[in-house]
């Protein structure tokens, strides 16, 4: 009834303690950046929001590069990394054409 399953990660890096508590203490590091924008009011609205999208596109990478393990290091990696930004661009122009057709739309009907 029991099966003997097994796997093996010959050549995949896993990370160290190290590294995961490197990318920890960024995403900390991080986090508190974002929450220090917002409560100092020391930016604009728009400039506010400008800070929080960097904050947030460089822990992405910090989440990519120290959890998810995505770099160049080996094929696997290379693999994975070509996929995510596949991905990424494939999501992005859908996000971006869905944009443009209710802005257009939206012009559109207001014009008449």
């Amino acid at each position: 009834m029991s099966e003997n399953h097994t796997t093996s990660h010959e050549g995949e890096n896993h990370g160290t303690y190290g590294s995961y508590i490197v990318g920890f203490v960024l995403a900390v590091i991080l986090t508190v950046a974002s929450f220090a924008a917002v409560l100092s009011k020391a930016f604009s609205f728009w400039q506010t929001i400008a800070v929080l999208g960097v904050l947030a596109a460089v822990q992405m990478v910090v989440h990519l590069i120290f959890f998810l393990h995505m770099g160049m290091k080996s094929t696997s990696q290379r693999h994975n990394l070509a996929a995510f930004v596949v991905t990424a661009l494939m999501v992005a122009i859908v996000i971006i054409g869905y944009l443009f057709v209710l802005w257009d739309a939206q012009a559109n009907m207001m014009a008449g």
